[in-house]
């Protein structure tokens, strides 16, 4: 499955490695049966864990899964050989591998594909085990790489993958994953390929093997002969040049045929990403990610590192907008050392996170609150709050950064020239609030990716539902149409921050439901703004409305047609 675009080449890292035996000999039998028995003992309390969270959906495996898991776990055969292979005089890693190998070798001479999910289990099972016993629990990350690497890994979090170094991790391929995943939008904003949803990619594929990663068509090839690295090679070339187009038109206007004027601005989390601003050709940076500090941090950052970061953002930008997103925290973006936060819900997308976390924890906010004020002394500073669902959690918000800028002010020290504030729309029950809203904001982003999965009841972290919903179904552009016709002639800046703005088909079909503003991936700038310089507005507000009005059965191919008949460039 696509889920970042990209290609890219490396050897393969496992995100846990496995581990390498370099002793084989035990010098103690009764010493290594003792670390197999406690590394037994620790690893099915590790499996009876997370088969109780499973069970109230905290733990993310599949019920059936984590069964097999512990069936295994419990299995007297399987730990009776690992004793026989002691015996024998190995050491506890030696033992557990041998035992590996011979399952392994049985298990290949079998057809029945549910017996080969069966040894997938029990080598996943195996591996942990090993980890245990050897005592190295570390990732990849922790270790360092120390060459062009692929990643492999069932799945990852967004603070995992901010670990790796980036001038090292080329691509990532995931068993799971999904489009819309805090996770995949990192990895875009990193600009490190993913391919998701590649079935038993960490049994086919060993450690330090070469790999290709196609994020453009969603391919992976492993151990590539010469004939097809030459093709990748060449591919990839012609990927370069198509970006050098689009560099060629950085400096041009983001400009219909018939002469409307489009905002692009970018997304971003890091300081770096603000340096990158020219080079994309962006007008600013519509949606900065504060939490990202907070995900690579080893403790909750204190207010000065916050102002530090802040003000090198600001300065980085040179003038042009920042819009700072205060803290989202939460859901698949939990941090260690709030472990009392941790969303024990059903469903953590949904419970207690962003801007609900943050009005609990005042203290957290407040010190936000203050960094952004400083930083932006003298200039205007621009924040909005996630998650809003109603206009008083905007309000309470608004208060809270009111009271610190009156401290800065009675304490004399110096603050923005202006403030701006802004509410997301990820939250549908927002939409019926806006004549509510409309009056006491300067500006609205709507964040797609959340306000999809609450649309459509799809979790954006369940690899099952990545092809339940799509962007282009009617029922999320009438939705937002709604939005954009209530927000028309309210004075209100209207802005979609998600991901659905940086594909040039969806942004083209936005644009003709009255979007004039997106934030978007850097490398999404360049496709998005050919795209908008070789359409005519009018004709696609003209199509969308008729489209709208009566939906056809497929509505992405029949958009897509439509495209391809006018000429626009869809990349």
């Amino acid at each position: 499955m696509k889920l970042v675009a990209g290609m890219a080449k490396g050897v393969a890292v496992f995100h846990q490695p496995r581990v390498v035996v370099e002793h084989t000999v035990a010098e103690d039998i009764e010493a290594e049966r003792a670390r197999v028995y406690s590394a037994f003992r620790k690893m099915r309390e590790q499996i009876d864990t997370m088969t109780r969270e499973a069970e109230f959906g905290t733990a993310g495996e599949h019920q059936e899964i984590l069964e097999t898991y512990k069936m295994f776990a419990y299995d007297e055969g399987w730990s009776r050989r690992i004793n026989e292979a002691i015996d024998s005089g190995l050491t506890a890693e030696a033992a557990i591998e041998r035992v590996q190998q011979r399952t392994r070798a049985r298990m290949r001479e079998i057809d029945d594909p549910l017996l080969q999910e069966r040894m997938h289990d029990l080598e996943d099972l195996s591996n942990r085990l090993m980890r245990i016993v050897s005592g190295r629990f570390g990732t990849a990350a922790q270790t360092g790489l120390a060459k062009d690497a692929i990643l492999i890994a069932r799945n990852l979090g967004p603070a995992e993958l901010l670990e790796y170094d980036k001038r090292r991790l080329k691509g990532v391929v995931l068993e799971e994953g999904s489009l819309t995943a805090h996770m995949t939008i990192v990895a875009r904003a990193m600009g490190v390929p993913v391919v998701g949803r590649v079935e038993d990619i960490r049994h086919i594929v060993s450690e330090g093997e070469p790999l290709l990663v196609d994020g453009d068509l969603g391919l992976v090839v492993v151990r590539p002969t010469r004939t097809m690295t030459q093709s990748f090679d060449q591919r990839m070339a012609v990927g370069q040049k198509r970006r050098a187009e689009y560099a060629a038109l950085k400096s041009k206007p983001a400009e219909t045929l018939d002469g409307q004027r489009i905002t692009l601005m970018v997304n971003a989390g890091l300081a770096e990403d603000a340096a990158m601003l020219d080079a994309s050709g962006a007008e600013g940076i519509g949606l900065f990610r504060t939490e990202f500090q907070f995900l690579i941090s080893a403790s909750l950052p204190g207010r000065e590192s916050q102002q530090r970061l802040y003000k090198s953002v600001l300065d980085a930008a040179a003038g042009k907008p920042v819009v700072f997103r205060t803290v989202d925290i939460g859901g698949d973006k939990a941090l260690p050392y709030l472990m009392d936060e941790k969303d024990e819900s059903e469903n953590p997308a949904m419970g207690w996170r962003a801007l609900r976390l943050s009005l609990s924890r005042s203290t957290l906010m407040k010190a936000q609150a203050r960094a952004l004020i400083e930083a932006a002394a003298g200039r205007t500073l621009s924040v909005m709050f996630p998650m809003v669902s109603e206009p008083w959690e905007y309000e309470e918000a608004r208060a809270l950064f009111d009271e610190q800028l009156a401290w800065c002010q009675s304490s004399r020290r110096a603050v923005p020239s202006k403030i701006e504030y802004g509410a997301m729309l990820e939250v549908p029950s927002l939409a019926e609030m806006l004549d509510e809203l409309l009056p006491r904001i300067d500006f609205l982003s709507i964040g797609t990716n959340d306000l999809t999965q609450f649309l459509f009841a799809a979790d954006r972290a369940d690899p099952r539902l990545a092809d339940r919903y799509d962007w282009l179904s009617p029922a999320i552009l009438r939705f937002l149409k709604r939005v954009a016709d209530k927000v028309e002639g309210s004075g209100v800046t209207l802005r979609l921050c998600g991901e659905m703005g940086g594909r040039p088909l969806e942004a083209m079909a936005l644009i003709g439901i009255g979007i004039r503003n997106f934030s978007i991936t850097p490398a999404a700038v360049g496709p998005i703004k050919a795209m908008v310089r070789s359409i005519d507005a009018g004709q696609v507000t003209h199509k969308m409305t008729a489209m709208l009005a009566r939906p056809p059965r497929e509505f992405r191919k029949a958009l897509a047609d439509w495209a391809r008949r006018h000429r626009v460039a869809l990349g």
